[in-house]
């Protein structure tokens, strides 16, 4: 796993020094349950090389195995946005409510955040968009698997990022474009016409003649 740079975010509810990724990895590999790394480094991973800052660790899960992912964190302080706006302690064998699929995970109280978890909706062995119930996929095509680990396939990770997009996940975009197939291509571009229709990624999608490589 290669390195990258971190930096330290502060929020509302305390800062932000994320976990090395692999520090995380280590961790869940003790989870039985399916998982994957998700986010930018999910890009970064397809990619193959670091190019950018992070100011964080996303992992993912599906929601029917939360309890499974908060034994495992057993005696670290976790807590779940319940509310917009809004953190709430994460108890043992507490069920989450539906809307509740972003989970902030630090050691104690007084340290900072160092990874973040989302729960992600299936049926049976379907994976659900969480934002448009419409757009679904087989679960056994929704992550890679990389290093003895599972990524979330950058295609769908780049679905997520398409939504109020920032100046980071542009640069996500256009660092993994070059390395999509067409059949990623086409997945992504039949979401997106889904969701955002209008979305201008949608042009370079189909359009893959105009791809440069991200340098090393």
């Amino acid at each position: 796993m290669h390195d990258v740079r971190m930096m330290r975010i502060e929020t509302p509810w305390g800062p932000w020094e994320a976990a090395p990724l692999g520090e995380v990895v280590a961790l869940m590999r003790g989870l039985a349950v399916p998982w994957w790394v998700s986010g930018g480094y999910a890009i970064e991973l397809a990619v193959g090389h670091s190019y950018r800052e992070h100011g964080d660790v996303d992992l993912a899960l599906l929601r029917r195995d939360q309890l499974a992912v908060r034994r495992l964190l057993d005696g670290w302080d976790v807590h779940a946005a319940v509310v917009a706006g809004t953190l709430l302690p994460w108890t043992l064998d507490e069920v989450l409510p539906e809307q509740a699929h972003d989970i902030w995970v630090r050691e104690h109280p007084d340290g900072p955040w160092r990874f973040q978890l989302m729960l992600d909706e299936a049926d049976g062995e379907e994976w659900i968009y969480r934002r448009d119930p419409r757009i679904r996929r087989p679960l056994a095509g929704l992550t890679i698997e990389d290093d003895g680990f599972h990524r979330l396939a950058p295609e769908v990770q780049l679905l997520y990022k398409a939504t109020d997009t920032r100046p980071k996940d542009e640069a996500d975009f256009e660092a993994v474009l070059p390395l999509l197939s067409d059949e990623q291509r086409r997945w992504l571009d039949e979401a997106l016409e889904i969701e955002h229709t209008a979305h201008p990624w949608r042009e370079r999608l189909n359009h893959p003649g105009c791809d440069i490589p991200a340098a090393p």
